[in-house]
């Protein structure tokens, strides 16, 4: 039966012609991921990035169900212009750029990934020219094949390939070059070798005999050579098929300062939208002295998150949203008080309320903590009573409606991030 009908190869491939022809060729389903120049972090929002993750994420999830990923190959590269060592760093960055992308949507393991760092990426800038009509093409083909990119003599660099191109006719090759090519070498790619049927099909009944029913949920690393498929030191690595789960355990730090306590939770519910819920509950009184610092009440807020951060991690980057309040109060220094609706009763019989919409922006701080940013405006409304204390009372002075459009929520909120996978991958030093 034909290969195409057992093997679902996801390619994230350059346009090699040697690695095109070692991962299956026209077989392979291509996508890329760019870079900006001496950029090695991958944003999402950068050309079509975010639309090729889009379509990976969504190819791995249709696919899972009925196949086995394959170990994932990563390769990287970087365009000739820069020093060598500078573009095996970018090459390399890239490489640990895209790897924290992918396992932060798709629930893999470390040990399935197999980095490749092409650093300068000639086979790559080679192919593009023989593919174009640019001028004086045949002149560059010949120093791309036949000059070292080192020319040594006597332990000596004498010369280099990358000095020829530059001075190839007055620079004029090496500009063309830069203006058409070399952003296109600005990339990283995976290689998904194949996806093997869970039943059926042909191919799969050496791996059944030879393993046990229990290893089904598993990941397979394979080779494909051309249009053949050969098992060479295949492992076997358990791997979830739980779902990921994200969520955050929260505190505004603004309300802590002013005595408040408050607690919160966050749920990703996918697509990058959660959902989520705040309590604060302060108490306070001095009867002696007529003081009172009372509020108590809670929040609901659907959040849509957006941008290349948002992208990268749940529950991360720029977020708008919808917000609902409910909540009383009661503040008294002494002289004059003012209570949010009814005296006694429970939330639901004295509760002013307000609706809204938010901005913010969440930053990863450690691992596991992030630091939300948010400001909100809308309407609050209800009933509120001013009142004063005269000897061992609380004389009622007025009964108003409260009618506020404006600012109605700040937070600088400490957010715990709990769940499957949901940590920050923070740099380790320069890139």
């Amino acid at each position: 039966m034909n290969l195409k009908k057992h093997l679902i190869l996801l390619s994230l491939c350059f346009s090699f012609v040697t690695q095109s022809k070692a991962f299956g060729g026209a077989d392979s389903l291509q996508y890329r991921f760019y870079f900006p120049v001496g950029k090695s972090e991958l944003s999402l929002s950068y050309r079509n990035n975010g639309k090729v993750l889009d379509s990976l994420i969504a190819d791995f999830h249709n696919m899972r169900e009925k196949f086995m990923l394959s170990g994932i190959r990563l390769y990287s590269g970087a365009s000739p212009e820069g020093g060598m060592a500078l573009n095996k760093r970018l090459s390399h960055g890239r490489l640990e750029s895209l790897q924290r992308t992918l396992q932060a949507h798709i629930p893999v393991a470390d040990s399935v990934f197999k980095h490749h760092s092409l650093a300068e990426d000639w086979n790559g800038l080679l192919s593009l020219i023989e593919k174009s009509d640019m001028p004086y093409k045949e002149e560059a083909v010949q120093i791309i094949r036949h000059t070292p990119i080192w020319v040594i003599k006597k332990g000596i660099v004498v010369d280099s390939r990358k000095r020829q191109l530059m001075n190839l006719r007055g620079g004029k090759v090496w500009h063309y070059m830069s203006q058409h090519f070399f952003s296109e070498l600005r990339s990283a790619s995976v290689v998904v070798c194949d996806l093997t049927p869970l039943s059926g099909g042909a191919g799969t009944s050496t791996v059944s005999s030879r393993y046990p029913a229990q290893v089904r949920d598993t990941i397979v690393i394979r080779d494909t050579i051309e249009r053949n498929v050969v098992i060479r030191d295949t492992v076997w690595i358990p791997i979830s098929r739980t779902k990921p789960f994200y969520m955050g355990l929260r505190t505004n730090l603004l309300y802590d300062a002013l005595l408040v306590p408050n607690i919160g939770v966050e749920f990703y519910l996918g697509k990058r939208w959660s959902i989520g819920g705040n309590w604060v509950y302060a108490w306070w009184k001095n009867d002696q002295k007529h003081k009172y610092w009372r509020i108590y009440g809670g929040e609901i807020a659907l959040r849509k998150y957006f941008g290349a951060k948002a992208m990268e991690k749940p529950l991360s980057g720029h977020h708008i949203g919808l917000y609902g309040q409910l909540f009383t109060y009661d503040f008294e220094c002494g002289e004059k008080g003012v209570m949010g609706g009814k005296p006694g009763g429970s939330l639901w019989d004295k509760a002013n309320y307000g609706v809204g919409i938010e901005y913010g922006y969440s930053l990863a701080i450690a691992k596991n903590l992030n630091l939300d940013f948010s400001i909100g405006c809308g309407y609050i409304g209800g009933t509120y009573y001013e009142y004063k204390p005269i000897d061992d009372h609380y004389v009622w002075q007025a009964t108003k409606k409260r009618s506020w459009f404006g600012p109605t929520k700040a937070e600088i909120s400490l957010v715990w991030l709990l769940g499957r996978g949901n940590q920050n991958k923070m740099k380790g030093g320069k890139q």
